[in-house]
């Protein structure tokens, strides 16, 4: 099935962009010619059944994964053959799936383990977005829930002042309401100037706060489109995303 073209709509400046992007683990060949564009102050959100290539995708995008063909380029640079540190240094914050926080250190020494960039985002903004974690603060990374454990491997790279927020899987394996919250987060890191590539498995959620929508099958782009537009198409979405928009 071939990707749906894009609506023109109101074009907002480009600050990530992956050209026809193939990425391989060993032999086998994940990503087959991925195209995506994420514009400033926008939410985009990466769709697809499990397998997909998403969270390649998103490897690829961050340096984490080596883009044998095409390119990608983020704020201006060609990063196609940049390592993660330069591309973070350049104002990308990244999100792994997993919740990847150092459980022995505390929720404080967490925050503070990258170097933070002079910017709007201090440890005192941090914890107005996230007040659990202040109260926190001085609680050990693995005696945090599953949902502060989330909201801390978001608010550490915050503290970076990125532009660009990529974010794998933020709601995995947490309660409905938790959920809702960390993606209030999401939607106010937006609200903020921040552009956010989302991956994420809520299908209907992450289509209520996205701008624009891709969906993955098989490592290739077989959707692009408004989110609002996905979000009324069930039968679309339910074929393409593995989920129901209900």
């Amino acid at each position: 099935m071939e990707a749906a073209p894009s609506r023109p709509g109101n074009e907002r400046k480009t600050v990530l962009e992956a050209h026809d992007i193939h990425a391989y683990y060993g032999k086998s060949h994940i990503l087959h010619g991925v195209s995506l564009r994420l514009g400033e102050g926008e939410i985009v959100t990466v769709l697809g059944r499990n397998g997909a290539g998403k969270t390649t995708t998103m490897r690829s995008l961050m340096g984490l994964t080596t883009v044998r063909e095409g390119r990608v380029q983020m704020l201006g640079h060609d990063v196609t053959r940049w390592p993660a540190y330069k591309i973070a240094r350049l104002g990308v914050g990244y999100v792994p799936e997993g919740r990847k926080i150092f459980g022995n250190l505390t929720v404080l020494e967490n925050l503070v383990v990258p170097e933070a960039r002079s910017g709007p985002w201090t440890l005192d903004r941090v914890f107005k977005l996230f007040p659990r974690l202040g109260e926190r603060k001085a609680q050990l990374g693995r005696q945090l829930s599953g949902g502060e454990q989330e909201m801390l491997s978001i608010a550490r790279p915050l503290l970076l002042n990125p532009r660009i927020m990529l974010l794998d899987e933020p709601s995995q394996g947490l309660a409905p309401l938790i959920v809702q919250e960390v993606m209030q987060v999401v939607r106010s890191m937006r609200d903020e100037g921040l552009s956010v590539l989302l991956v994420e498995q809520n299908v209907p959620l992450s289509l209520a706060i996205a701008d624009r929508a891709y969906i993955l099958d098989d490592g290739k782009v077989v959707y692009s489109g408004t989110a609002a537009e996905l979000g009324a198409n069930h039968e679309l979405v339910e074929k393409l995303a593995g989920a129901t928009a209900h």
